[in-house]
């Protein structure tokens, strides 16, 4: 596990923001496998985590900023997920922020294991958008990877109840790469291409 995940943030928000700009209108109503979000959505939660993550390098109390962003019209996500975005990097530049101690909505906590923990629902947001756009292309591994590390560290199966967010862990498929343990554990599956 690195020691800043500032770099890998910055790059999950990246390929997450390759992602958004890729949505057309006609998939916005379509099916993710984070099963009570239809696309358009997943997009709101996407960049109200963003912002978020902006407002706890800012010092404030994420709790305090809804999940969600609402107004944004259709043709409107790329620029406000850019905006999202944009801010939260700027506002982790600094490096005491890693070492602060931070107001995420699951804890105060010291900011680099805060941004660890958004750095993983980035990317796993990111594969809920990947699996509802029909894979369109192929997603950095080694963003997966650390997300599956910092989920199993953060989210134990045993610990799970009725207020996390996440499924039980599931039995990923033999072979499967980075993105599909990760999904597993998050009790995720892609959904059927029937």
């Amino acid at each position: 596990m690195t020691n800043d995940p500032r770099p890998l943030f910055g790059r999950a928000a990246e390929q997450a923001a390759e992602l958004v700009r890729s949505v057309r209108a006609e998939q916005l109503g379509g099916p993710t496998p984070c099963t009570e979000f239809d696309v358009r959505t997943l997009l709101s939660h996407l960049t109200g985590a963003t912002h978020r993550v902006a407002v706890v390098a800012e010092g404030g109390d994420a709790s305090a900023v809804r999940p969600f962003v609402e107004g944004v019209p259709d043709d409107g996500w790329t620029a406000a997920y850019d905006e999202a975005r944009t801010r939260a990097v700027k506002a982790w530049a600094g490096d005491d922020r890693l070492d602060a101690v931070v107001r995420p909505p699951f804890g105060e906590m010291p900011g680099r294991a805060a941004l660890s923990a958004y750095v993983l629902e980035t990317v796993t947001h990111t594969w809920d958008l990947s699996e509802a756009l029909g894979r369109p292309r192929e997603l950095d591994p080694e963003l997966a990877e650390f997300a599956l590390t910092v989920a199993q560290r953060m989210l134990p199966d045993e610990q799970r109840d009725e207020n996390t967010p996440f499924a039980t862990a599931r039995t990923a498929p033999e072979g499967a790469d980075a993105y599909g343990r990760l999904a597993a554990w998050l009790g995720r599956e892609p959904l059927s291409r029937a």
